[in-house]
């Protein structure tokens, strides 16, 4: 008995398929970061492990967890996203945010 399927669903089983081989393929726009709190919380997205974890950004959790996706290849995409906070929020403390990552040689 066979059925026939749409375009859409071939196209979708293809994607998942693409994405089993370890390919990363993101549409649209990806943020990692969330800010929470006025900048003294945020949720950071991983798109190594597919979690999102809620830290203290001045936390050596919220630093290592930078760090491992920097690591990743997401450095400059995250640090362009900290300008981006710091340059909309400015009272929120996004600057010492990149600075304090800066410090712990993240981006290096």
């Amino acid at each position: 008995m066979a059925s026939n399927t749409s375009k859409t669903a071939r196209a979708s089983v293809r994607a998942g398929q693409a994405g089993a081989s370890g390919a990363l393929s993101v549409l649209g726009e990806f943020k990692y970061l969330i800010p929470l709190n006025k900048g003294r919380h945020a949720y950071v997205r991983n798109l190594t492990n597919g979690r999102t974890v809620h830290l203290k950004t001045d936390s050596d959790a919220f630093v290592e967890e930078i760090r491992t996706l920097t690591g990743a290849g997401h450095g400059v995409k995250i640090r362009a996203e900290l300008k981006s906070l710091a340059a909309s929020h400015p009272k929120d403390g996004w600057d010492d945010t990149e600075k304090r990552l800066e410090d712990a040689g993240v981006f290096a």
